[in-house]
């Protein structure tokens, strides 16, 4: 995994991700060969749907070549030869699906805490959860450790509003979940949807938007109309800019760590993205996100 820096991270782990990759050794730990048997997931793993081609693709390389990389564990009772997976489940259990009796690991010593916050920014960092999967990674944030929005936010180094709007997305009726963590409707469509006023009338508005395959702009209009709305009686009472714009500013903020703004002018299709940086280290890290480089 590639180094990455990542502001507003909790105290706690802070130091696994600010020198170190989170599956280097550090501090004189070595790594050691953990029977699988011994293994048990991480209770606290944001994500649920793994690709069972890529797993074998990984099982496969994984009996020719063996583990490269090794798994994070954690042994929460020391008189106990058992462990937790903290990192590195796509591994675990692509090993499994090869036979191996054994994998390396490096056991670290976690808190509940640290352990739960780590396999989010794991998942996150990689960019592997699904927006439901996300969302509920955030939900267990807020439920096991007691925090606010404004305080995972702060931890992950995210903006409240992102929270937000994921967690809005738990609301949504299971076949509309389903349809988003299958990638049939995009978050976008979900969170106009969830716009409707009615919501015995939000899965028939998805399956029209997946038969249809509407997008954003399309279900905004549709959404106004329902509410009794009209687009331009919206913005008349100065109703927030579009979803897909919104949208787009959650994701470059998510990008950029930083607090994006996204505006339309008149003319259609045009507009302008402003990113702030408050010192030349803050402009510094986000040329390197642009892959720009002063040198």
């Amino acid at each position: 995994m590639a180094k990455r820096k990542k502001g507003g991270l909790g105290r706690g782990i802070e130091a696994l991700f600010e020198e170190n990759t989170i599956e280097e050794p550090v501090n004189g730990e070595t790594v050691q060969d953990v029977k699988l048997s011994l293994i048990r997931p991480n209770p606290y793993q944001p994500r649920r749907t793994f690709d069972s081609a890529a797993l074998q693709e990984l099982a496969d390389s994984i009996k020719e070549t063996g583990v490269f990389q090794p798994v994070i564990l954690r042994q929460p009772d020391a008189a106990v030869e058992r462990y937790e997976l903290i990192a590195g489940e796509r591994r675990f259990r692509a090993s499994k699906m090869a036979r191996q009796e054994t994998i390396p690991a490096i056991v670290r010593n976690m808190t509940d805490e640290q352990m739960m916050e780590v396999a989010v920014l794991e998942n996150l960092q990689r960019e592997d959860l699904t927006p439901l999967e996300e969302a509920q990674a955030y939900q267990t944030l807020m439920d096991k450790l007691s925090l606010t929005q404004a305080q995972v936010a702060n931890r992950l180094g995210k903006s409240r509003p992102y929270i937000a709007n994921y967690l809005r997305l738990l609301g949504l009726p299971p076949l509309i979940k389903e349809a988003l963590n299958e990638g049939r409707l995009s978050m976008g469509q979900a969170r106009t949807i969830l716009g409707l006023k009615d919501k015995k009338q939000l899965v028939g508005l998805a399956k029209r938007a997946m038969d249809k395959n509407l997008t954003v702009r399309q279900l905004e209009e549709i959404v106004a109309q329902m509410n009794g709305t009209s687009k331009k009686k919206a913005q008349k009472k100065g109703q927030r800019k579009p979803v897909y714009l919104r949208e787009a500013e959650a994701q470059l903020q998510s990008k950029f760590g930083a607090k994006v703004a996204v505006s339309q002018s008149r003319k259609r299709g045009a507009g302008k993205i402003e990113i702030p940086y408050t010192s030349n280290d803050d402009l510094t890290r986000i040329l390197e996100v642009l892959n720009i480089s002063l040198d």
